[in-house]
């Protein structure tokens, strides 16, 4: 269900610009856990005697780093998604990839029911996965597609 039709979803006012909205739980989920997990390693590692410590070949010290940054590359991705608006458009970034869009190339922001995010229509005919409107936040969601919609519908030329 778009979020505009939920059930006492009364009218939001547009956003005063620049406005920015970023998930919540991910966010949240990704610094507890990704701190939780790198403390446990690092009190493991620790917590080994010197001679387990030392059957550890460089080749394989080498590969629990790499895997160690893997990790913090993909937990940094999800937490830097974004919806930005400013007067010039809607910026949106997901992961690694930031696209831009004039408030003319926008056509309507949704957020279905039980999609993991919101998304954009473009103009082209093409939708765009909007990633910092995360499902997962529910209520902060629906919200946050209402803030949007109301940002395109005040700042799109008639």
């Amino acid at each position: 269900m778009p979020a505009g039709s939920d059930p006492g979803s009364g009218r939001v006012e547009a956003p005063s610009l620049p406005h920015t909205w970023r998930p919540f739980g991910v966010r949240i989920a990704v610094g507890v856990l990704g701190g939780l997990l790198i403390a446990i390693v690092v009190v493991v590692w620790f917590a080994f005697d010197d001679a387990t410590r030392a059957q550890f070949t460089v080749l394989e010290r080498i590969t629990l780093v790499l895997i160690g940054l893997l990790l913090f590359a993909a937990y940094y991705a999800l937490m830097r998604c974004r919806v930005s608006a400013t007067t010039a458009g809607l910026t949106v970034v997901n992961g690694y990839r930031k696209r831009t869009y004039e408030w003319s190339q926008v056509i309507q922001a949704s957020l279905r029911r039980g999609a993991p995010w919101g998304t954009l229509d473009l103009s082209d005919g093409t939708t765009v996965s909007v990633m910092g409107i995360q499902g997962s936040d529910g209520a902060r969601a629906r919200r946050a597609i209402r803030e949007i919609r109301a940002a395109i519908a005040a700042n799109t030329p008639d």
